[in-house]
């Protein structure tokens, strides 16, 4: 049975792409087909004398389906800040539509597992009216959310599950990321955030400072 999870974050830098590849390495390692796609990107390197977006390389990579870059990250905007404004500045467009109908076509092909990373968190702008989610919310995807753990993720992580949940989708479950290495009460903000989420916890990954996702991946289980 092919399975969708989109992967949001309780904010910038929670983890997302690094926990994204685990769990393509997981799903590998278990036999299972992948794909995976950031549809939208900001920042971009040259690489192979090509722009690219170095999380949208790494889910190209660690998928078992290698794919066009062009399919992977179909929008890719240079400086990595807020897409809208970014997209202003290169006199751009970005629409919640534009982003579903890419979706939509990353995954008619088949896979076992199928991989959407967004960029940034659940309401990041698309423009003045939309947010990343419009795009979502058509799709149906049941969501995974990959909580920053740091001073203030009980408050980010509760915010974000509620907006899902009004927004009518499902959450598959979430993973903890320690991006700050002396984060204070680890196991009680842990403990907060299972008590108090109604989604199962996948696995709680501790500090890395260069995170492999072969490494993390031992720390995560898949959603049943």
């Amino acid at each position: 049975m092919t399975k969708r999870y989109f992967i949001t974050g309780t904010d910038t830098d929670a983890g997302k792409t690094f926990i994204a590849c685990a769990m393509l390495e997981k799903a590998k390692a278990e036999g299972l087909t992948t794909r995976a796609m950031k549809p939208l990107a900001a920042g971009a390197e040259e690489h192979n004398g090509q722009l690219e977006n170095s999380d949208a390389t790494l889910l190209q990579f660690h998928a078992t389906e290698l794919l066009p870059y062009s399919q992977v990250n179909p929008i890719l905007l240079e400086a990595p800040a807020a897409p809208h404004i970014v997209a202003e500045k290169e006199n751009r467009r970005l629409s919640a539509r534009q982003l579903t109908g890419f979706i939509n076509g990353f995954m008619m092909n088949k896979a076992d597992l199928f991989i959407v990373e967004g960029a940034g968190g659940w309401y990041v702008p698309l423009n003045y009216r939309e947010t990343l989610a419009d795009a979502i919310k058509p799709l149906n995807l049941s969501v995974i959310i990959v909580v920053g753990l740091k001073l203030g993720c009980l408050n980010h992580t509760l915010l974000t599950l509620k907006a899902i949940q009004s927004d009518s989708l499902k959450v598959a479950g979430w993973i903890g990321t320690q991006v700050d290495p002396e984060m204070r009460y680890l196991e009680e903000n842990t403990e907060t955030l299972k008590h108090m989420i109604g989604a199962p916890c996948l696995g709680i990954v501790p500090f890395m400072k260069n995170p492999d996702p072969v490494r993390v991946a031992s720390y995560i289980t898949l959603p049943q």
